[in-house]
């Protein structure tokens, strides 16, 4: 199994978060509107988890998002979702491509397209993929404390 991490291209030696409390998976092969249904998957999670309501469960919402829309348009689609709850919220999104993800050397602002991995970086304490079998994963975490203690948003 290979990791790498926070896309410097660094083998990354993560596995499964220390302390799993809880673990969801959605299927998705073949399901149509699976970055919605994703998003509200994770959002039933982190409501039941109490991490619901905060500036960063926000982010961990459209961190769904942009793992999920990543695999669709460059790894020929989703196969399944996973988040994990314990001392970080662990997105992971499966798919059937072996194809490290790349980070575009610079997207261009203003314009659609290469921001995804950069979004990733940017909203997560830590990313990477790791290889199986079937494919890959491409999976982000956000410490717990950080969804505990986040600013309320309003709705």
């Amino acid at each position: 199994m290979e990791t790498i991490g926070s896309g410097t291209g660094e083998p990354l030696h993560a596995g499964l978060p220390s302390a799993v409390v809880q673990r969801r998976r959605l299927a998705l092969s073949g399901v149509r509107g699976h970055v919605a249904k994703g998003r509200d998957f994770t959002r039933h999670a982190l409501l039941d988890w109490g991490w619901d309501g905060t500036d960063t469960s926000e982010d961990a919402l459209l961190l769904v998002s942009e793992l999920l829309t990543n695999a669709s348009l460059h790894a020929g689609g989703c196969i399944e979702l996973v988040v994990s709850a314990g001392e970080v919220l662990r997105i992971e999104v499966f798919d059937g491509s072996t194809a490290l993800p790349r980070r575009h050397p610079s997207p261009q602002r203003g314009l659609p397209g290469g921001h995804g991995l950069y979004i990733v970086q940017r909203l997560s304490d830590r990313w990477g993929t790791h290889t199986h079998e079937h494919g890959k994963a491409v999976w982000a975490e956000i410490e717990a404390s950080r969804l505990t203690s986040g600013r309320p948003t309003t709705r």
